[in-house]
């Protein structure tokens, strides 16, 4: 279980990870268009800094999610999954697409129930 828990934690860093990176230097590229639907090419350059500024918010959680690996200290674990679930819920309510909640909050709420499980037996 310890494995799995571990695991899941990653996967939840490294796709905020591949966020970062999605939305700090790839947003006004085509594939950044067409991951966010972004409306044109023009949208994507005039919104490029608050991009960028998401993008950094992505990586504090992937450092904060690799940080509880690292320390093995389910606190912070269980602090930063709860801040992916909030912004997978919150991102699938106001965009309207329920993907984002199966894609960002459902892994990391799997992995939240891990730690609980851990730090319970």
């Amino acid at each position: 279980m310890i494995f799995l828990k571990t695991f899941l934690i990653a996967l939840v860093a490294f796709e905020h990870i591949y966020f970062l990176i999605l939305e700090m230097f790839f947003w006004t590229k085509p594939k950044g268009i067409k991951t966010f639907g972004l409306k044109s090419k023009e949208f994507a350059e005039d919104t490029k800094v608050l991009a960028a500024n998401q993008g950094l918010y992505n990586g504090f959680l992937a450092a904060g999610l690799l940080y509880s690996i690292v320390t093995k200290d389910s606190n912070i674990a269980i602090f930063f999954l709860f801040c992916v679930i909030v912004a997978g819920i919150y991102g699938a309510y106001s965009t309207k697409k329920i993907r984002l909640f199966y894609v960002q909050a459902i892994p990391a709420i799997l992995a939240l129930i891990l730690v609980f499980l851990e730090v319970i037996i």
